[in-house]
């Protein structure tokens, strides 16, 4: 039997080295997915989905950091440095001007979402695949070894 901590899966790393450098370097598409954000839970219970990758005109409240509870939308999803922009949170830099803080989006939770065909085929495509990640049912088990 595999020790508890030893990886089961053979093509998979745990090394730490080389997982920090697959986020570091992953590709726009693959960070779009990593940048992915909680849905508040109405939304939850709604769409039966629990988490959407975010997206400009989304509305978000900040669950974590110096700004927590504060609700605003997303004006700039900026994959490079992994962060998001809201609306209205700012700090005064020490000059006077007034700049974006960065937040990641696991600190935040999707208030509102900003609705279109494919992101409802997503909402879909997600919802189906839940349902097919359930347990199994009884009927379901016995039928499979008949």
């Amino acid at each position: 039997t595999p020790h508890k901590g030893m990886k089961t899966h053979s093509s998979v790393t745990s090394s730490r080295r080389k997982n920090r450098k697959a986020h570091f370097t992953a590709p726009s598409n693959l960070r779009r997915k990593i940048m992915s954000c909680h849905l508040a839970k109405d939304l939850k219970t709604t769409y039966s989905v629990r988490a959407m990758p975010i997206r400009k005109n989304d509305e978000v409240t900040l669950m974590r950091g110096s700004m927590k509870g504060k609700k605003g939308k997303v004006i700039a999803v900026y994959r490079r440095r992994y962060c998001i922009h809201v609306e209205k949170i700012q700090r005064e830099k020490a000059n006077g001007q007034s700049v974006q803080v960065p937040i990641h989006p696991s600190n935040c939770v999707i208030t509102s979402l900003h609705l279109d065909k494919d992101r409802k085929k997503l909402l879909e495509k997600k919802k189906k695949s839940d349902k097919e990640k359930g347990k199994y049912k009884m009927e379901v088990a016995e039928l499979d070894q008949t």
